[in-house]
C-alpha cells in the first residue's frame, strides 16, 4: 500500500468529509475549551500549511504545520482515519512535516494531543517519532485534559 501526500484542497469535499470526522473522533474527549483541533475554516490561515494523505485515491488522514515564530512549528489537526490507522499514514504525513520543518529553518516542532485513552495510541506513535513530553508552549496553559511534546529538529538530520 503506497501512501501519497500532497497539499491538501481544503475545498474538497472529501476532505471536508475528514475534518468532520477528526472532530467526531475528538468529541467528547474532553470539554469544549479543552478541544484545540482546528476547524477548517481555521486551516486556511496563512500560517499553516495543510497536507492530506491518500490511498488508492481515497483519503485516509491529514495534517498541519503551524508557524510559531522562533518556536519554530506546531504540528495541528493530525488525523489518520480508523481504518487506515497502523499502515503508514501518519509517519508518512508526519514526516512531511518535519521535512517542511528543517526547510523552514524550524529548531523544533511542538503539538498538543489529548489526555484522554481514546489518544493513547497517538501520543505512543508521537514518542516512537522524536516527540517528548514538555510543559505547555505558546499560548497553552497547564490542562489536565492536554498533553505537550516536541521534538528537536536544529541540527539533526532525521529528528
Amino acid at each position: 500500500m503506497a501512501v501519497t501526500v500532497t497539499l491538501a484542497d481544503l475545498a474538497h469535499p472529501g476532505f471536508a468529509a475528514l475534518v468532520d470526522r477528526h472532530a467526531e473522533f475528538c468529541a467528547g474527549t474532553a470539554p469544549a475549551e479543552s478541544q484545540h483541533r482546528l476547524e477548517r475554516d481555521e486551516l486556511a490561515a496563512p500560517d499553516i500549511t495543510v497536507w492530506q494523505a491518500s490511498v488508492d485515491g481515497q483519503l485516509v488522514g491529514m495534517a498541519a504545520l503551524k508557524a510559531l515564530g522562533p518556536l519554530g512549528g506546531e504540528v495541528k489537526s493530525m488525523h489518520t482515519v480508523a481504518e487506515a490507522r497502523g499502515q503508514g499514514v501518519g509517519e508518512a504525513l508526519l514526516s512531511t512535516i518535519k521535512t517542511a520543518g528543517r526547510q523552514r529553518g524550524y529548531p523544533a516542532l511542538w503539538l498538543e494531543t489529548g489526555a484522554h485513552p481514546d489518544f493513547d495510541r497517538a501520543r505512543k506513535f508521537y514518542a516512537a517519532n522524536c516527540f517528548e513530553e514538555t510543559p505547555p508552549f505558546g499560548t497553552y496553559r497547564l490542562d489536565p485534559h492536554s498533553v505537550f511534546m516536541t521534538c528537536t529538529l536544529a541540527g539533526t538530520k532525521e529528528g
